[in-house]
């Protein structure tokens, strides 16, 4: 197992040092990026964990684009885990889901030799990561069939994704091209989720939000002037709300898709405090 341990000073943290462990293996025969990161601090102990999956379109990105995210959360009192997965068009979506799958299980069978607790765990993720987050969280097939616990989800944070949906984003998008003449994309989301109805309707999160489930409280985070994430947010908001599933929808304003991401965890990011009052009301339960 290759590793990286560094202890790097938090300054106003509760913690003094943060210890960062590299490219540890999530599966010992696997592919190079079966990896993942962890956040700690020195001398952890039996706390909370966030389980991290980056954007990039299923196509691209790389669990280091953390930005200030590991240290906010760890100045919450979280162990932080960012981990790779394989890569659309090398996999298709359903293996690329059951790679984050296997990571998880991973983390649950391991995270307490790292400080973490393997039964509270808040799953998130931006763009891709967003769809990825909300799918495991959700469907409780993939976390099963690797043998991991879906009652130890504690919550659930997508940051601005347009995939709640898949059937919805690829009539909306396509239909707006057409109307304007525009050629569709190569590989649009239709081609990404595997060209079949079906699988469009499987890969939504939107499909398997239902009562009784032990679906964890969700914060959907987006930004508030791009129409299409809106929608998605709030129609799987409503979703989730028929459901009975605790939610709340945060649309950020002055900001961007990229930029939401790279400021959660400033003092000044509004979305960042109703991130902290959401990890604050998950805890209390």
């Amino acid at each position: 197992m290759k590793s990286l341990l560094a202890l790097l000073l938090l300054g106003t943290s509760a913690f003094a040092q943060l210890v960062i462990q590299r490219d540890i293996r999530y599966l010992d025969d696997g592919h190079a990026r079966h990896v993942l990161d962890i956040y700690a601090p020195k001398d952890a102990k039996n706390l909370p964990v966030v389980f991290w999956m980056h954007g990039g379109g299923w196509q691209a990105g790389d669990k280091s684009s953390v930005q200030t995210k590991p240290k906010w959360f760890v100045e919450q009192g979280f162990v932080f885990v960012s981990t790779n997965y394989r890569l659309l068009p090398e996999v298709d979506m359903g293996t690329l889901i059951r790679d984050c799958a296997k990571s998880f299980g991973w983390v649950q069978k391991h995270i307490a030799e790292h400080g973490g607790d393997p039964k509270r765990v808040l799953v998130g993720g931006h763009s891709a990561g967003a769809q990825l987050a909300a799918i495991l969280c959700t469907d409780d097939r993939y976390l099963k069939e690797v043998g991991a616990d879906f009652s130890s989800l504690i919550g659930c944070v997508p940051v601005d994704g347009d995939t709640y949906n898949v059937p919805a984003i690829i009539e909306v998008a396509e239909t707006r091209a057409r109307a304007h003449g525009f050629p569709l994309p190569t590989f649009g989301h239709r081609l990404k989720f595997g060209n079949d109805p079906a699988l469009h309707k499987d890969f939504s999160a939107v499909t398997h939000v239902a009562k009784g489930k032990g679906i964890p409280p969700f914060l959907i985070l987006y930004v508030s002037h791009h129409p299409d994430n809106t929608a998605q947010a709030r129609h799987f908001g409503d979703k989730l709300k028929a459901a009975e599933v605790p939610v709340t929808l945060f649309g950020a304003r002055d900001t961007e898709h990229v930029k939401l991401n790279s400021d959660l965890g400033l003092a000044s990011d509004p979305a960042t405090k109703a991130l902290e009052t959401f990890v604050v009301s998950i805890l209390k339960k």
